[in-house]
C-alpha cells in the first residue's frame, strides 16, 4: 500500500526484545507498529533485540500494517550497527530518535540508503528547527515524542497538554508544509479511557494522523476517533453534490446546511472520503 494512501491512525509501539509481544502484534488492529529498540530495551538487551527483530521482520507476516523500526540514535554505541542491521530489512521506515537538526536525518540516510526516514520530534531544538527537519528529502513520517519533550522543557502535566502546545503546533506546520504524515504522542496512562479519548480528539482536531500507543488496549479508541464518522461521511458527500449541481448551473459556491460551501471545503470533503476509503481497504486487506 503506498505511503500517501496507508493509514496511521493507531501507532503501537513493540519493545524489540520482547518476543511474544512481537508475535501477538501480527493479530492487533494497529494501522502502523514502532518497533523498538531504543527505550523500551535495556542496555544489556540492545544486540539481543537487534538480532531478534530483524530474525522477527524476515519470517514474520505482519500483513499491511506499516513497519517502522525505531533505532538507537547515532551518539550512542548500538545506533551505527542498528541501521546497519535494518538497512535492508523488510521494514517500510527507519526511524530516528531525538532528531534536533536536518544533518542529524543526513548522516542515516547515507547507512540506509532506500528506507523512507521517520523522525522522533522530541527536543527544544526539534521543535526549532522542525521546518528545516521536515524539508529533508528522505523524510517521509514524523513522531511527537511528548514525554521526552516534557522532560526537557521542566513542563508539568496537564490535560489540555498546554506546555505541548508550540512544539505540537511548529511540527504539525512543518510537516504539512512538506506533505509528511505526523502521528502525535502518547497517553502514558493506559487504562484511563476517558482521557486517552480526550487526548486522542484534540490531536485529531489539531489535524494529527493519528497517536502513539503505549498498549494494544488503546488500539480501539484511537481507530475510531481518528476515523471519518458516518455524520462527516455524509456530510461530505453532501457538499461535494452540492456544490457540484451549483458549477453546473454557472456558480461557484453552495450552501449546506446553511453553511457555504466553497472549492475549499470541498478539497476538505475529498480528503474525508479518501481517508475513509484507505480504512476501507486496510480492514479488508
Amino acid at each position: 500500500m503506498a505511503h500517501q494512501a496507508h493509514p496511521f491512525r493507531s501507532v503501537l509501539y513493540i519493545p524489540g526484545s520482547k518476543e511474544r509481544a512481537l508475535e501477538k502484534a501480527q493479530g492487533l488492529a494497529a494501522d502502523a507498529i514502532i518497533f523498538d529498540l531504543e527505550d523500551a530495551v535495556a542496555h544489556d538487551e540492545k544486540i539481543h533485540a537487534r538480532e531478534l527483530l530483524k530474525a522477527t521482520l524476515e519470517t514474520a507476516d505482519y500483513g499491511h500494517r506499516f513497519r517502522i523500526v525505531r533505532v538507537n540514535g547515532m551518539d550512542t554505541e548500538w545506533g551505527r550497527a542498528d541501521l546497519e542491521a535494518f538497512a535492508e530489512a523488510k521494514a517500510d521506515a527507519i526511524l530516528l530518535p531525538k532528531v534536533s537538526r536536518a544533518a542529524d536525518l543526513e548522516a542515516v540516510a547515507a547507512l540506509v540508503p532506500d528506507l523512507p526516514l521517520w523522525a522522533m520530534m522530541e527536543t527544544a531544538q526539534g521543535m526549532l528547527n522542525a521546518a528545516e527537519i521536515a524539508a529533508h528529502p528522505r523524510l517521509t513520517g514524523m513522531v511527537m515524542g511528548t514525554n521526552d519533550l516534557a522532560k526537557e522543557l521542566g513542563s508539568r502535566y496537564r490535560p489540555d497538554r498546554l506546555a505541548m502546545q508550540t512544539g505540537l503546533g511548529l511540527c504539525l506546520l512543518a510537516a504539512r508544509a512538506h506533505g509528511l504524515t505526523i502521528v502525535d504522542g502518547v497517553y502514558n496512562a493506559f487504562k484511563d479511557e476517558e482521557g486517552l479519548r480526550a487526548e486522542c480528539e484534540q490531536g485529531r482536531d489539531m489535524g494529527f494522523d493519528g497517536k502513539t500507543l503505549i498498549h494494544p488496549a488503546q488500539l480501539e479508541i484511537a481507530n475510531a476517533v481518528f476515523s471519518p464518522s458516518p455524520a462527516e461521511i455524509e456530510l461530505a458527500n453532501r457538499q461535494i453534490a452540492a456544490f457540484e449541481e451549483a458549477e453546473r448551473h454557472g456558480q461557484g459556491v453552495a450552501v449546506v446546511d446553511g453553511k457555504i460551501v466553497e472549492n475549499l471545503h470541498i478539497v476538505t470533503a475529498r480528503q474525508t472520503l479518501a481517508k475513509a476509503e484507505a480504512i476501507a481497504a486496510f480492514r479488508a486487506s
